[in-house]
């Protein structure tokens, strides 16, 4: 098959172990980041499958309907950014196992690691040394603090251990099976969102971005945060209302804030008015990248290739292209 990769910034799959379940196909890898129809038409025009690094691409109808060759896209993350009814409707299988064979520790670490950073104020002092400067700020201790576990799904159960292991008192709001697992646990759960962000010293967010989940972080409980306290986003920018995260900042309700993504990636300095303010901890959406990881994530998502190739597609989420697949051109 033509297997074609988006938006491999730094060539990585193909130093990856897993990259030999490829080997029987024609692969073109694409390093940069394209959106424009046109050029992504052009880019994939003969391209019979098509692997996704997480939401990197929108692939959406307009696009779709011009991939006359294209009979799978394959991905492991959610696929909000992708047109499953179009893909549907034109016979495009689409494959995404969802994470389902095991947590990514690669997020949960790089979240523990933001906590970090952020209560000890790591990157400002970092900056202030080599700046020639000397203790520049007074940080703070995360033992006998209160952790706020936003979404106690799979990283949110490990961020929580680890939380555990620090000696911090760990409360949990979510879905009422998710709070029910979080007191099996033996952790406190919130009676209320409210209580979770006026309560807590760190919140920190591990929830899915669906439609019952946009948006559900508001001004209004990020003003009830302490000023003290510390906001971490490794998840997804949308569950945070657009603009609120930065104005609650300014507003000193929280006090700082790590975030790992954003609305638009990748981010343009200009345009992300995060990275304008000193008290934010900003990555470029690194909590799966590393290489344990994506040896994990793309043995899956080349064994969706093969396996369609084989004609025994896996982890179908749109079921009733099976029955009437796209045939070869």
């Amino acid at each position: 098959m033509k297997v074609t990769v988006l938006d491999d910034y730094l060539d990585t799959l193909r130093t990856l172990d897993c990259y030999a379940e490829l080997a029987d196909h024609d692969v073109t890898v694409w390093t940069d980041h394209v959106q424009d129809v046109e050029r992504l038409a052009d880019r994939l025009h003969d391209t019979e499958a098509l692997v996704l690094i997480r939401e990197r691409t929108q692939i959406r109808a307009e696009l779709l309907e011009r991939l006359a060759r294209l009979r799978l896209i394959s991905l492991r993350s959610a696929y909000p950014h992708v047109d499953v009814d179009t893909c549907t409707r034109l016979g495009i299988t689409v494959s995404s196992d969802l994470h389902t064979g095991s947590p990514s520790y690669a997020t949960a670490e790089l979240t523990w690691g933001l906590v970090l950073a952020g209560v000890r104020h790591v990157p400002q002092q970092v900056a202030a040394l080599r700046a020639g400067e000397w203790q520049t700020d007074v940080g703070r201790t995360l033992r006998l603090k209160t952790l706020g576990i936003f979404g106690y799904g799979r990283i949110g159960q490990v961020v929580a251990g680890y939380g555990r292991a620090f000696g911090m008192d760990v409360l949990v709001w979510g879905r009422p099976e998710s709070r029910a697992r979080a007191r099996a646990d033996g952790h406190r759960v919130a009676e209320t969102q409210e209580e979770l962000f006026a309560t807590s010293d760190v919140v920190t967010l591990h929830l899915r971005l669906v439609d019952d989940t946009r948006h559900i972080v508001t001004p209004t409980d990020l003003a009830q945060m302490k000023p003290t306290a510390l906001l971490v986003n490794t998840s997804r920018a949308g569950l945070v209302q657009d603009g609120a995260l930065a104005a609650a900042l300014q507003a000193g309700r929280p006090g700082l804030a790590a975030v790992d993504v954003y609305d638009t990636e990748p981010v343009v300095r200009d345009q992300e008015p995060l990275l304008a303010l000193g008290n934010v901890i900003c990555t470029p959406h690194i909590g799966y990248v590393t290489v344990e990881e994506w040896e994990i994530q793309f043995t899956d998502v080349f064994r969706q290739v093969s396996a369609f190739d084989a004609g025994t597609p896996l982890n179908v989420v749109n079921p009733s292209v099976v029955r009437r697949p796209r045939l070869e051109p």
